[in-house]
């Protein structure tokens, strides 16, 4: 199976905006991934509004604009700058064994700051809303 480690950095960022990437390997990591690559390349606010109306537009060419969550989107780039300040590595894949919760326990992540399901509100798809919990930083 072909995985997005198989390609750079460049290439994923590219495929992905040019809505090329194959969608059988944008797997929750690569979504990881996508948000990792933008908040390093452009920042966390530029990050959060590349990666809404890239992935708007992917999904889009997919066919599956149902799939797509605003809250969730936004809420997963913030995670992803909340750890890249406390991260000590320069690779992607680094960053995600040095904390592996983003990757095998996201869920459980979110419902730390939401005390409503996210991934499930029709409301929460169409727009972003903050945290009720406890707040990204």
């Amino acid at each position: 199976m072909k995985n997005h480690y198989e390609l750079t950095e460049t290439a994923f960022e590219t495929q992905f905006k040019n809505c090329e990437l194959d969608p059988s390997i944008f797997s929750h990591e690569a979504h990881l991934r996508l948000a990792w690559i933008h908040i390093t390349k452009y920042g966390v606010k530029q990050a959060e509004e590349n990666i809404h109306n890239q992935l708007l537009t992917y999904v889009k060419s997919l066919g599956a604009e149902g799939k797509y969550n605003k809250t969730l989107t936004i809420a997963a780039t913030k995670a992803v700058y909340h750890f890249i300040q406390k991260s000590t590595t320069t690779t992607f894949e680094a960053f995600v064994n040095e904390f592996p919760r983003l990757k095998l326990n996201f869920k459980e992540l979110m419902q730390h700051h939401y005390g409503f399901d996210i991934f499930n509100s029709e409301e929460a798809k169409k727009e972003f809303f903050e945290p009720d919990l406890l707040p990204f930083n």
